[in-house]
């Protein structure tokens, strides 16, 4: 058959899977595009009672969550309303499936690390505000933009410190820490950040290594910042920080975008060699990049000097941002429209100008202060 999407005609096969997974029935249809295989279209004929619950989460404090209804006293965390998106208990393991959470009352959590769902909740709000997020400010519909929801693994490991995405899972998986040094891997901007991978897997697919490594990586700090000033949840509000709820104590963070260079690895500044960086510190220029672009210099942060080296020294220069949610804008323009596996830094520079002129103008504002951003960046 013949299916036409945005303008354009594709040839494609209508498939009909039904059956059970590990989230319950299944009974969907899509439409394949019959050159490439990729989904042209899909949907979920199974109908679910969607049940307005509450949570109280270890970061978020107290949430709305969306479940469904089983049955009169049987709930379980998921939420019908955003593509089927769920939470399993992995109890300490990290193989085999996990088990969805249920509950008879439909308030989850209590806020302590004692009970089991409070970091489910925390998982599942996550997910929420980042499905709730690229839909609103970017018209994304879930991570695949086709309608269907990620789902959450938590408690996986025994004290493992980190978080992950998987795309053969097409979900987030979160450590409980150590309980000494860290707390559980799912704070709001690490929920963000995770889900943020799957976004750019489906659209630029940037390669993980190098310096695409680094955008990568930079990608999903933007976005996971981003998600947390939509989410303007009081118990962790929007910053430029990255993790900075994770640790048991101190002013830390996993990364900063402010000077990327406080963790004593990253790069505030681009340098021949930076693709030879772990992909985690040289995602520091595209974390930098967008905070200057979108706060300029009023916060502090510096810029860098003409020279080979990573570390931004020059406080003498000024910047004005555009704002971060027109930074914001850009960066995801330029991530699916421009950009590609291979991407570097220099063709990143290229990708955003071009964002920025499709969105504000070649003569505008906007599309000058990136250009001006990255050459303070050391990024011609």
């Amino acid at each position: 058959m013949v299916l036409v999407r945005d303008g354009a005609a594709y040839l494609a096969w209508q498939v009909h899977a039904t059956g059970d997974d590990a989230r319950g029935p299944v009974d969907q249809i899509a439409f394949v595009d019959a050159g490439n295989g990729g989904v042209l279209r899909s949907w979920d004929n199974v109908k679910t009672a969607a049940a307005a619950g509450t949570g109280r989460g270890f970061f978020n404090g107290s949430v709305a969550l969306t479940t469904n209804q089983l049955a009169a006293a049987s709930y379980e965390l998921r939420d019908p309303s955003r593509g089927g998106q769920y939470t399993v208990n992995m109890n300490g393991k990290q193989g085999g499936n996990g088990a969805i959470f249920t509950d008879a009352d439909n308030a989850w959590g209590d806020g302590t690390l004692a009970n089991a769902q409070t970091v489910g909740v925390d998982a599942q709000y996550g997910t929420a505000m980042t499905w709730d997020y690229y839909l609103t400010v970017h018209g994304r519909n879930g991570i695949a933009n086709n309608g269907a929801g990620a789902y959450n693994r938590v408690h996986y490991g025994k004290n493992y410190n980190n978080a992950f995405w998987s795309d053969s899972c097409f979900c987030m998986t979160y450590g409980d820490g150590d309980g000494r040094t860290f707390n559980p891997f799912d704070s709001l901007d690490v929920a963000g950040h995770e889900m943020s991978h799957g976004v750019t897997s489906r659209t630029s697919n940037l390669t993980y290594s190098g310096e695409s490594g680094g955008l990568n990586e930079g990608t999903s700090d933007i976005f996971g910042a981003m998600v947390e000033f939509y989410a303007a949840n009081p118990n962790d509000p929007g910053d430029y920080l990255i993790g900075e709820e994770l640790y048991k104590s101190g002013n830390n963070a996993l990364r900063s975008m402010i000077k990327p260079s406080v963790d004593g690895a990253s790069a505030d500044c681009y340098y021949s060699t930076i693709g030879s960086l772990n992909v985690h510190y040289s995602s520091g220029l595209a974390n930098h990049f967008f905070h200057l672009l979108s706060e300029g210099t009023s916060m502090g942060s510096p810029t860098c000097n003409a020279a080979d080296t990573r570390v931004a020294t020059n406080t003498t220069r000024t910047l004005t941002g555009i704002g971060r949610n027109k930074a914001d804008r850009i960066w995801y323009r330029a991530l699916t429209v421009y950009m590609t596996a291979s991407t570097n830094y220099a063709a990143a520079r290229v990708a955003t100008v071009k964002a920025a002129n499709d969105l504000y103008g070649s003569a505008s504002t906007e599309s000058a202060a990136v250009a001006a951003v990255w050459t303070a960046l050391n990024r011609p």
